[in-house]
């Protein structure tokens, strides 16, 4: 673990958004699980619960109703993240939310800097963690550009079907001009073929056209569908502490050593880059 903290880029946290401007294929699934998985494995996290549906918070058995203040007093500048995180019982902690940050669009509108609230809100607190997952809702509204705008890199979580790969180029196309506008840090750090069917002709023949187009970028975990990990959330649990053993558990433990195995290997590679004198690779496809 700490061999891993040292080679994290000065220290800080490495902020991922979970987005994807289809819905229904696994973005909160994979932000809560990720998020307790990898607090398994030692790291520190912070979930940012960016949907005003609130499902991530109750996921991780937050009542939302009772949650305040919540991520949407923080975009506004009526809390702090020191007020507004809370605790869960899976080792992590989240910025809530719910139904009242659907009003943050309007709010946000006349405000200076809206793209920038939720970056500039979550700079003091990088060094608290070593991961920072937001959970971002299936459009691209002004809550998306916040967390777009504060990610270093997006994770993409996708089910293998016949409008996955037109989606997916229309969501790149999104991402390059958040960059070239709003943040030139942002990277696509992977993709994520969830609800998996192996018995499925279709759902193979797209996973292959996936790691033909994108190749390296796309994980080589694969979130299969599974009864137990669709449970879990009416039990206000993170898979992995409903049933450690399911094939979910399983999948999203194997996702989280994978990415930090990206994570260390992108780490050497940047020292081996500075050594030489030669700037590294930009990782956005």
């Amino acid at each position: 673990m700490n061999r891993r903290r040292r080679i994290r880029r000065n220290e800080l946290a490495r902020i991922l958004a979970v987005t994807n401007q289809k819905g229904g294929v696994g973005k909160t699934t994979t932000a809560v699980n990720l998020s307790a998985c990898l607090a398994a494995l030692g790291q520190r996290v912070l979930m940012i619960d960016l949907d005003p549906q609130g499902n991530g918070t109750t996921g991780c058995g937050i009542i939302k109703r009772e949650a305040l203040p919540t991520v949407y007093q923080l975009l506004i500048g009526r809390s702090t993240l020191a007020q507004a995180r809370l605790k869960t019982d899976f080792g992590f902690d989240i910025l809530p939310a719910n139904r009242e940050l659907a009003g943050a669009e309007v709010d946000l509108i006349d405000m200076a800097g809206r793209e920038y609230r939720l970056r500039d809100a979550l700079a003091p607190a990088l060094g608290d963690y070593d991961f920072i997952l937001m959970d971002c809702p299936p459009a691209l509204n002004m809550l998306t550009v916040n967390g777009l705008t504060a990610a270093d890199a997006v994770m993409i979580p996708m089910q293998c079907e016949y409008y996955a790969l037109e989606g997916l180029t229309d969501l790149v196309a999104t991402l390059k001009k958040v960059r070239a506008h709003l943040n030139a840090r942002l990277e696509i750090e992977g993709l994520l073929r969830t609800m998996f069917d192996p018995r499925s002709t279709l759902t193979q023949q797209v996973s292959g056209e996936l790691v033909e187009h994108f190749g390296d970028k796309v994980y080589r975990t694969i979130i299969p569908r599974n009864v137990r990990l669709a449970e879990a959330p009416s039990y206000g649990k993170p898979v992995i502490a409903f049933d450690r053993l399911s094939k979910g558990a399983q999948a999203y433990s194997a996702l989280a050593q994978e990415l930090l195995d990206r994570q260390a290997a992108m780490g050497a590679t940047t020292e081996l880059a500075g050594a030489s004198g030669q700037p590294a690779k930009g990782r956005l496809a």
